[in-house]
């Protein structure tokens, strides 16, 4: 192996490593939302039913690219999915741990700004950001925008560690969505649900 690209695994260990993960709840703990990246588990119920003719997918908060690379696992071609992440560190590690993957360093709330694929055009948003720590306006940006990148019968899937969805019963109405608690993962740190988060006329 040359050595170029042996310090470039090296660097991708180092960067995808529980070490990032912990330097970058130190630094903003509201923002990372977890004390753990998400387990095999989660990754796991968050991309059921995806396979190599799914797509194109947009991740939000993808961290150290637990479900992102689930995604990939599944089949999902690398050229159908985009991250956007705010952290510039673990966008740089997303980045160089997967190259094929259009890896976006911004803010969630302006999803329908940085769509690589266009408005209407998105079969799945995953969002892995801690709504319940966020204020509602924002809460109300990143939904709004993601169901606008949306195709007409697109998902928006999430997941939260608390007792029910984190999108408030009001917004969900007043965007003219519904939701249904889709699986239990009792085995993640902490435990976690996920949920899907479709319009109103659409059968879940």
């Amino acid at each position: 192996m040359r050595k170029d690209s042996a310090s470039q695994c090296d660097a991708v260990q180092s960067l995808a490593s529980p070490w990032l993960f912990g330097r970058e709840w130190l630094r903003d703990p509201l923002r990372v939302g977890a004390v753990a990246p998400s387990s095999a588990r989660l990754a796991d119920a968050m991309t059921q039913g995806m396979a190599a003719n799914f797509g194109p997918v947009i991740e939000l908060g993808p961290g150290t690219g637990v479900i992102t690379a689930a995604l990939l696992g599944r089949g999902v071609l690398a050229a159908h999915v985009a991250v956007i992440e705010a952290s510039e560190s673990f966008a740089a590690a997303l980045a160089l741990r997967f190259p094929q993957v259009a890896v976006i360093h911004d803010d969630a709330a302006r999803i329908r700004h940085v769509t690589p694929f266009g408005l209407g055009a998105a079969d799945l948003v995953i969002c892995g950001l801690p709504l319940l720590s966020m204020p509602e306006a924002k809460v109300l940006r990143i939904v709004a925008g993601s169901m606008r990148v949306l195709k007409p019968d697109g998902e928006l899937r999430l997941f939260t560690y608390g007792q029910r969805c984190p999108i408030p019963a009001a917004m969900l109405s007043r965007l003219g969505l519904v939701v249904q608690r889709r699986a239990f993962v009792p085995l993640n740190m902490p435990p976690a649900s996920v949920y899907a988060v479709v319009r109103r006329e659409q059968p879940i």
